[in-house]
């Protein structure tokens, strides 16, 4: 598979979440401790399989990026 996207994070699920609509997925990138969580359609988590233990790549895409400090 070839992407436009060039923010591409590898990781392992480490939770999914299925709610009515929508689904939270969790993934713990590689060679660390910091988790994503990405919201996603819960027909899409089911299509896709999703299951923890899973490896799984993160792709992060966005036009704004937020940062705050204390």
């Amino acid at each position: 598979m070839r992407l436009s996207t060039r923010n591409q994070l590898a990781g392992t699920i480490v939770e999914v979440s299925l709610g009515t609509v929508m689904a939270t997925v969790k993934v713990r990138l590689d060679g660390g401790d910091q988790i994503v969580t990405s919201s996603i359609t819960r027909d899409a988590a089911v299509d896709l399989g999703l299951q923890q233990g899973q490896p799984a790549t993160v792709f992060i895409k966005s036009t704004e990026v937020a940062i705050g400090v204390e």
